[in-house]
């Protein structure tokens, strides 16, 4: 496959956040009396995009409490926690063998900007990419729009995409991009299995693709 670029996903592909996610919105939910998530299984049932549904879903009424009043209060929690969340198994040696061929990199994520930038240079990856692409707030409605205007810098650049979700296989579309989701991540094998897109179970199987 004869590729410029390789284009990132980051939580859930990159960072092993899925449990990480869990307690942080297990924290939000018991201080406002809601049934806690506990598992993967509880949480795969119902997270998905855009992540205001999320919110609904498990319970939180917009009515009482402001979404973005929510959003942040996750944030500060999910940032004390993900601070011991690891990379996914053999994510660092992929990016590496990836950067030695000569071909680009880019991190693309729902994080907002500063927070995704801070949390690479926690992991000691930030140097391993040639462009960080985030959101410009802590809502993550939509990486779609995010997609478009990366397209839109970049008409003529041949890429692949790994992700870990549906939404990534929205965004690839939109970029115009072969895709590659990962299993493991924030959405069960199952639900990957409906988007028809080939899944790998270890990053390291990429390396045969490019």
């Amino acid at each position: 496959m004869n590729i410029d670029r390789v284009i990132w996903d980051f939580n859930g592909t990159i960072l092993d956040d899925v449990d990480t996610g869990i307690e942080a919105v297990d924290v939000l939910l018991a201080k406002y009396g809601l049934p806690e998530l506990k598992t993967r299984e509880r949480y795969y049932e119902v997270f998905g995009f855009p992540i205001i549904d999320y919110y609904r879903r498990i319970g939180f009424d917009f009515e009482k409490t402001d979404y973005s009043i929510l959003a942040n209060e996750w944030v500060e929690i999910y940032l004390e926690k993900v601070k011991n969340a690891p990379l996914r198994d053999e994510i660092y040696e992929t990016v590496v063998k990836i950067r030695d061929m000569g071909i680009k990199q880019t991190v693309f994520s729902m994080t907002q900007i500063s927070m995704l930038k801070h949390q690479l240079e926690l992991l000691n990856i930030s140097d391993l990419f040639d462009e960080i692409c985030g959101l410009d707030d802590i809502y993550a409605s939509s990486k779609l729009a995010l997609a478009e205007s990366w397209r839109k810098a970049h008409p003529e650049e041949k890429t692949i995409y790994i992700g870990d979700t549906s939404h990534d296989v929205e965004s690839s579309k939109i970029i115009g991009s072969s895709c590659f989701l990962l299993s493991g991540g924030h959405e069960r094998l199952s639900e990957l299995e409906k988007t028809g897109v080939p899944i790998i179970n270890s990053p390291t199987e990429i390396l045969s693709l490019i």
